[in-house]
């Protein structure tokens, strides 16, 4: 008989799901989703997690058998781990200081992940950049059994566009599922705020939810500003908008802190800002002034074609299968051959992505690009950013567009409804139509930028961020010369490579913090 040992998450068809499996509804919350875990597992086994629709990572335990089972949702949205040392115990948790932290694991650098990182900023792939410790990845189940690691995946993504239906009949489709989960997640009458930016999706959220507050970041610098647009949307709906103003200096000095909760190195700026957020809001809920609940409308842009670089898929055609590890590609690897001081020819990024272009081959190119970010991006990236700053703060985020019921109507609507003509995302917006005003729900996408390239660039607020980059940390990974050849031509006027710069920061700070 399985017991759920570990577990973080929110199964949000708890109430169907007790009554299928002879759970008590009446347990208190945490108490209650544990046990459906162990009564799917024991149910359904390694297709437990096509019936749990949520966000989870799970360890289950049956002594009788001495069996472990590790069991993460379909898009990996809350991080899970494992190792096997060398005397044959298994280590596992939802957070790496669970292995990190236990007796007998010796803490060391994997330093093959560092050439991957510096493509894509985050930690992409099974293995992380702890030696001998890896994370089960989305849609997988893991058992260990005497003596042994087993892992089976049990759903990935599978695109079967259906062209015989509308755009505006999968809206009406999205429409009515997106208002089943939200009345899933507020069936239990938990008080929620959402977070809202100036985009489609989490206007959207906001509007189909009961939330009567929505918190945004914003920057006294107004190309950049969404939180106006997401002022004009709150009052639209008849919601409080909370307007938090981030300034460059406590930007720079949220930075440690976030490569510390982060566990893992990620170069993607806006998760400081993220971070800034919800020790805001959590501040605010200490006062009673807001909800320790927060939605937030990721998954969308994945699902629905919502990246703008996602109208090239025609162009690029079978080329993609040469060139295309999802849409972040910071550093090349002649670029990354001379940057490093250590650079392994064998380790090339392109494979962590090889076998999922031999699995999508038969998707038409739009469909193949998503399913490479659904697989790599979000996980590495997004929902790493989302699970690890939020738990940070002692916040819950919910996020009710990452879905299997939601990935399923994306899975048939073809790529005309996505990322051609005028509005890429077509389907999304137009169910956003039904409780947003039309320039809202078509409203173009900006994206969760930061003025970074600006502050980086400052004298006035670098010094930290330099600091690092022209320390003794810096020569034990990269070439000196190099190095300040980057950083001089960024200094000198050469915005673009603010990225490359941060991406190199971000490690560096994050090795400072943890070894």
């Amino acid at each position: 008989m399985y017991q759920t040992t570990s577990y973080r998450g929110h199964i949000r068809n708890h109430k169907a799901l007790c009554a299928e499996l002879g759970i008590d509804s009446a347990h208190p919350r945490e108490e209650k989703e544990r046990a459906l875990l162990a009564a799917a597992y024991e149910k359904w086994g390694r297709d437990a997690g096509l019936h749990l629709h949520g966000m989870y990572a799970a360890v289950l335990r049956d002594e009788a058998t001495d069996t472990t089972v590790l069991l993460r949702d379909a898009f990996g949205t809350k991080t899970l781990y494992y190792c096997l040392l060398p005397d044959g115990r298994f280590l596992c948790g939802t957070h790496l200081k669970d292995i990190l932290d236990a007796e007998g694991f010796s803490k060391e650098l994997n330093e093959r992940m560092l050439q991957h990182y510096l493509t894509l900023s985050y930690p992409g792939g099974e293995e992380t950049f702890f030696e001998g410790v890896k994370k089960v990845l989305p849609g997988h189940v893991l058992t260990f059994h005497d003596g042994q690691i087993t892992t089976e995946r049990y759903w990935r993504p599978v695109f079967q566009p259906d062209n015989s239906r509308s755009a505006e009949d999968f809206a009406e489709e999205l429409h009515e599922t997106v208002k089943t989960i939200m009345e899933e997640l507020e069936g239990d009458g938990d008080e929620a705020d959402s977070f809202l930016s100036g985009g489609v999706d989490s206007s959207y959220v906001l509007a189909v939810s009961k939330a009567k507050t929505a918190h945004g970041c914003g920057y006294e610098f107004e190309q950049l500003d969404e939180s106006v647009l997401a002022a004009e949307t709150a009052k639209h709906l008849g919601r409080v908008f909370d307007r938090r103003i981030v300034q460059p200096e406590e930007y720079f000095a949220q930075a440690p802190k976030v490569m510390q909760g982060m566990e893992q190195p990620l170069g993607d700026a806006s998760a400081v800002v993220f971070s800034i957020g919800c020790d805001s809001v959590a501040a605010a809920a200490e006062r009673g002034e807001a909800a320790r609940i927060v939605y937030s409308g990721e998954g969308s842009d994945e699902f629905f074609g919502g990246y703008n670089i996602y109208r090239k898929a025609e162009e690029y055609g079978k080329r993609l299968e040469t060139f295309y590890t999802g849409n972040t590609n910071i550093m090349k690897e002649e670029e990354k051959q001379e940057l490093l001081l250590r650079y392994d020819k064998g380790i090339r990024t392109f494979d962590l992505v090889r076998g999922f272009y031999e699995e999508n081959r038969d998707f038409d190119p739009l469909h193949r690009m998503c399913d490479i970010d659904i697989r790599l991006w979000l996980d590495g990236d997004i929902y790493l950013n989302v699970d690890r700053m939020s738990d940070a703060s002692g916040l819950e985020v919910r996020m009710p567009l990452t879905d299997l019921r939601v990935f399923d109507i994306a899975s048939r609507v073809p790529a005309k409804y996505k990322a051609e003509g005028d509005h890429n995302k077509l389907v999304v917006r137009k169910a956003a139509e039904q409780v947003l005003p039309r320039e809202v729900a078509y409203r173009k996408k900006l994206g969760f930028v930061v003025p970074i390239r600006y502050w980086l660039a400052d004298a006035k607020y670098n010094g930290s961020v330099m600091e690092v980059l022209r320390s003794e940390t810096a020569e034990r990974f990269f070439r000196r010369k190099e190095l300040d050849r980057m950083l001089d031509a960024f200094l000198g006027g050469y915005s673009d490579l603010w990225r490359k710069v941060w991406a190199v920061y971000a490690f560096l700070e994050w090795y400072r913090q943890h070894f």
